[in-house]
């Protein structure tokens, strides 16, 4: 039960979505596009949870994997379950800012090798 509330709050395998995000994954942020305004990942795309079902289309056609981010990793999580369940690669990347920092942390890897 831990686990799953764990992974539901954002709690999501750094590992795995480090991985994704180094496969050129589609970073989703699914917070309102006024919350997204305030602040986001640069490279990250936005669709509001409550209309990512009518958009799962549009993604499934970029065949990529799907780093999903909002504030907290709770809307992520629900998005990530419909993601899935629509046959798509897809992680909860938690907060949008833990996934900012999964970025800057892989790309002074990449710089200091």
């Amino acid at each position: 039960m831990f686990s799953f509330i764990k992974k539901l709050l954002g709690g999501a395998d750094q590992e795995k979505t480090l991985n994704l995000l180094n496969q050129q994954a589609i970073i989703l942020d699914v917070r309102t596009a006024s919350e997204f305004s305030q602040g986001h990942v640069a490279s990250s795309i936005n669709i509001p949870l409550d209309q990512l079902q009518g958009q799962i289309s549009r993604l499934k056609k970029k065949n990529k994997p799907v780093v999903a981010c909002c504030a907290t990793g709770r809307r992520s999580g629900i998005a990530t379950g419909m993601l899935r369940r629509a046959g798509l690669d897809a992680v909860n990347g938690g907060g949008w800012h833990a996934v900012q920092r999964l970025l800057n942390q892989s790309a002074a890897l990449v710089k200091s090798n």
